[in-house]
């Protein structure tokens, strides 16, 4: 009966209480058994527990029976908070008809509150306010009812109080939930119409699909048709999320679960795509999710050459279950064979490393992190370069352009100058400050992507003391002057540790790189240059010394004139060793380069 079924989800900026909110729902109405329970219960990766972050949007159904006497299905999605993964988020909010938006008592509305919201009204779906945290002591509720209503636009009259930490206000939460989010459209006697929205990989079942059904019924035995690729598959299992998968006989129009059917290869199977019966097939697709675009991009190579088959494998698995992530093949001199992979930001990339590193048991190393550059050629041609061995011959280049960003910084009023400081610092431009309430401002910079990538996340919140947040959108690309930045070690080029930087940021970066190798490649007998270089022009230097071993030790005396012979004749053999001598690159020195001063 859809009139008893209710998809929502819970979203919110970092750390406002998501994941305990959604701790407390599965409690209260009895999903999880008490012996059982533990924080984070949704959050499966060990990676989530550790940094208390949520990475992966989960799914579970809870049985609740509202003061109207009548039980309801509650299907909840908690999705992450960090700008980073915000397709997680969109991609979850095409299967509710409302959410939670949850703001801190104490911290009130920040960067990522308003930009989930947006995300939210695109989707059309109805949202209920609530303010998290009311226990804090220094929790400040008529302050965040006044954002609600001048920042976010909402009615602060029908926000709900809560804590989640101490179980306060969750009965009214889940009413709320019940008599204000309409239950799903759908009709069980059309053809059926399921949108997967997400997957994973399971090594004794295949691939699990986590879809919506909007129209019709699916059950074990039916034949479905995948319509991305009109791939055909008998359905082995149907089932709902619980705190395990847990099987039906049948599920149909407005519900969310799964289906296992066999599907061998992960290739197969398309995030947004529509799941459709076979014999009875649906008129058109579902409307999907928008085409994912990355914007920072790195190479992956793995530490042993013998190991490049795994990361393959791996490599399209986890595919399957991050649908922001893309990849293509790469090589380089230097490491061999590896993969050119896209992310959304550098978080992403760092949990993309961890998790292929975990999960699939693999050592990677990556290349400098890069994003895509436009280049005007002066025969008229324009292209997209996010890999540096790709850089066009300089002689050809009319025009270069770099994207920039439009950030949303919102922070106490004490740190408006340091932080306009270190936007002015990254090249910030158009600057824009609104003090939003008493001791809240909102500071707007459009700004150079690559420089947002490098080290600024760190810096903002150091600056700030953890009290700033940060919220990006990328807007359009602008002319700036880049150049190709080589590092030579020995005089031989480097490919893995190139970079396309502006130029007035290249002698810096030079000096940095030259230095960092410096501390991690081994001395040897002979003198090794390290040099950051522009084309021709070598912009920074660094010299590790050599060993020198005393071959005059043996002279305990006599004319000078013999230990000037043994010196030059240890001259003589140092130049003969430099000409042929190669030096080993250890994997640490690459991946000393790519950490920034404060690391």
């Amino acid at each position: 009966m859809l009139d008893h079924i209710r998809n929502f989800s819970i979203i919110a900026h970092i750390d406002h209480g998501k994941s305990t909110l959604a701790d407390r729902l599965i409690m209260l109405t009895g999903a999880c058994d008490a012996r059982l329970y533990k924080e984070q219960m949704l959050d499966s990766m060990d990676i989530e527990r550790e940094r208390g972050i949520t990475i992966k949007s989960q799914a579970i159904t809870i049985a609740y029976t509202a003061l109207d006497g009548n039980t309801y299905s509650l299907n909840l999605i908690d999705t992450p908070g960090h700008v980073d993964f915000s397709y997680e988020v969109s991609r979850s909010l095409a299967s509710c008809e409302g959410v939670l938006l949850l703001i801190d008592a104490a911290q009130g509305v920040q960067a990522q509150t308003i930009a989930n919201l947006y995300l939210a009204m695109e989707h059309n779906l109805t949202i209920i306010p609530v303010i998290n945290k009311i226990d804090l002591p220094s929790a400040d509720i008529p302050r965040v009812m006044e954002q609600i209503d001048n920042e976010l636009g909402l009615d602060s009259t029908g926000a709900l109080q809560c804590s989640a930490k101490a179980g306060i206000g969750i009965d009214a939460i889940l009413e709320a939930i019940v008599t204000r989010i309409p239950p799903p459209r759908g009709n069980a006697h059309s053809p059926l119409a399921a949108l997967i929205f997400d997957a994973h990989y399971d090594a004794f079942r295949g691939t699990v699909i986590n879809c919506r059904i909007f129209d019709g019924t699916v059950k074990a035995g039916d034949i479905i048709k995948l319509m991305f690729n009109n791939s055909q598959y008998r359905v082995e299992e149907v089932g709902f999320f619980g705190l395990t998968r847990e099987k039906r006989d049948m599920f149909s129009a407005g519900e969310v679960g799964y289906i296992i059917a066999g599907v061998k290869t992960v290739a197969d199977v398309s995030i947004g795509d529509t799941i459709t019966r076979e014999d009875k097939p649906c008129s058109a697709p579902l409307p999907g999710f928008k085409e994912v675009k990355p914007v920072v991009f790195a190479s992956i190579y793995p530490i042993a050459a013998d190991d490049y088959e795994d990361l393959a494998v791996a490599v399209e698995k986890y595919k399957l279950n991050d649908a922001a992530f893309v990849y293509e093949k790469d090589s380089s001199v230097a490491l061999g064979q590896g993969f050119r992979c896209g992310f959304l930001g550098l978080l992403h990339l760092d949990i993309v490393q961890e998790r292929l590193e975990r999960e699939y048991d693999l050592s990677i190393i990556l290349s400098v992190p890069s994003v895509r550059y436009r280049f005007l050629l002066r025969d008229g041609t324009e292209v997209f370069v996010d890999n540096p061995s790709h850089y066009p011959n300089p002689g050809t280049v009319a025009k270069s352009d770099e994207p920039y960003i439009r950030a949303s910084m919102m922070l106490p009023d004490r740190y408006v100058g340091v932080v306009m400081t270190l936007c002015i610092e990254k090249r910030g431009l158009n600057s824009i400050l609104n003090y939003t309430s008493p001791g809240r401002a909102e500071l707007t910079f459009d700004m150079p992507l690559a420089e947002v990538i490098y080290d600024f996340y760190d810096r903002f919140k150091s600056v700030t003391q953890g009290y700033g947040s940060f919220d990006y959108d990328v807007s359009d690309y602008r002319e700036s002057n880049l150049v190709l930045l080589d590092i030579l070690v020995n005089g031989e080029k480097v490919d893995a540790l190139s970079q396309i930087v502006h130029r007035d940021r290249a002698r810096g970066r030079g000096i940095q790189a030259c230095e960092r190798l410096k501390e991690e490649i081994p001395r040897q007998m002979f003198k090794i240059a390290i040099q950051g270089a522009i084309g021709g022009e070598i912009v920074a230097r660094t010299t590790i010394a050599p060993f020198r071993k005393d071959v005059t030790a043996k002279c305990y005396g006599g004319d000078i004139n013999r230990k000037r012979k043994l010196l030059e004749k240890q001259r003589k053999g140092k130049k003969r060793m430099k000409m042929i001598g190669s030096v080993s690159i250890p994997q640490s020195a690459f991946l000393a380069v790519l950490k920034s001063d404060e690391d």
